[in-house]
């Protein structure tokens, strides 16, 4: 422990150790050499990640701790896309497509799905704040069809792609529902968003941290966040090969990179549900998911069209099915602002089926 920052010596050695390692490993080192050198560090920094951001987020209160993870998660998702996108070239025109997908799904199936069976299982029935769930869900509903299922079914070119013009377009209304739904959490109606009054109560009396360690844990938080995006841009190649071995498609790499991405915040909602904190789990997660279909698209739109490269977006008819039935079932289980176990296994199901008919399609 710093005792000047209160912070674990562990959490502030992680990610300088895993910078050194990035240093390290661009001398020469083979793939699976990297692999082998650079995953172990990379969950070590993800825990680091987590940590400051938990010490952010109580700091500044909710639902900013929630929004601030989710921005900076995407952030590092965005660059680790582009930076795969332009260093492939046209092999990686739905590199984007994929890890969104992968995203979302994992997000709404995954790591809802845990939550809601780690909370219930510890807590009983649970209870949660209905508008601004309902809110959330509308709003990636809208994104998501917009972004991943329309180009199936537009006319001006051919193929699962949208035009120069009709991606710009879609791009431009996919941040502007983002900004819309961020200005709905953090100010219009910022009270959707907060926990029943009993968790407001027991998160007032617990002390804040000081305002050093919350801007040491700020400061480390981006370094973390950053030498994570670096391992995994690392690790790669050593995933796309090991894919191909497997004979698995494309598309794997996708949910490879998401899940090393979505990692801390979901490990945060993990830890939220499992004291008793429901509320800032579904924050965390369906921001999370806001965030990284709302912000990833218009970011890659951005490049694909200053390039003039294709970015295919639209999915597959079993990926579309898969999508539309995990909006389904999300607005039906967190409907009614209370949800038991069942819920919870019914989204791991899904989770399970799309995992295993991408492997096995």
């Amino acid at each position: 422990m710093i005792p000047r920052l209160n912070l674990p010596l562990w959490s502030i050695a992680a990610p300088s150790i895993g910078a050194l390692l990035l240093a390290l490993g661009s001398f020469g080192l083979q793939d699976m050499a990297k692999a082998a050198l650079f995953a172990p560090f990379l969950m070590v920094v993800i825990f680091s990640a987590v940590h400051h951001a938990e010490v952010v987020a109580h700091k500044v209160g909710e639902p900013y701790g929630t929004l601030v993870l989710a921005l900076a998660i995407t952030v590092i998702e965005v660059a680790l896309i582009v930076s795969l996108m332009i260093s492939g070239g046209a092999a990686t025109d739905a590199l984007a497509r994929d890890t969104v997908f992968a995203s979302v799904m994992l997000i709404l199936n995954g790591i809802i799905g845990i939550c809601l069976l780690v909370a219930s299982h510890h807590h009983g029935e649970q209870s949660f704040g209905l508008y601004g769930v309902s809110a959330a869900l509308t709003t990636l509903a809208a994104i998501a069809i917009l972004t991943m299922v329309l180009p199936n079914y537009t006319t001006s070119v051919a193929g699962p792609t949208y035009s120069a013009s009709q991606l710009a377009f879609v791009a431009v209304v996919s941040l502007v529902l983002y900004c819309t739904f961020v200005l709905v959490q953090t100010v219009r109606h910022r009270d959707y968003f907060l926990p029943p009054q009993a968790a407001q109560d027991e998160q007032a009396h617990a002390e804040p941290p000081a305002n050093a360690q919350a801007i040491a844990s700020a400061v480390l938080l981006v370094i973390s966040l950053v030498v994570v995006v670096m391992l995994a841009k690392g690790l790669a190649p050593s995933i796309e090969s090991m894919v191909a071995a497997l004979g698995a498609p494309k598309s794997l790499v996708g949910i490879i990179i998401a899940a090393v991405v979505l990692m801390p915040e979901g490990l945060s909602a993990y830890r939220a549900a499992r004291a008793n904190r429901l509320q800032t789990s579904l924050n965390l997660a369906l921001g999370s998911a806001l965030a990284s279909i709302g912000l990833t698209i218009p970011a890659v739109a951005v490049v694909s069209i200053a390039s003039g490269g294709t970015l295919t977006l639209g999915l597959d008819i079993k990926s579309s099915v898969l999508l539309l039935l995990s909006l389904f079932i999300c607005t039906l289980s967190l409907g009614t602002g209370r949800t038991t176990v069942l819920q919870g296994t019914v989204h791991l199901v899904i989770l399970a089926t799309y995992l295993f008919t991408t492997v096995v399609p």
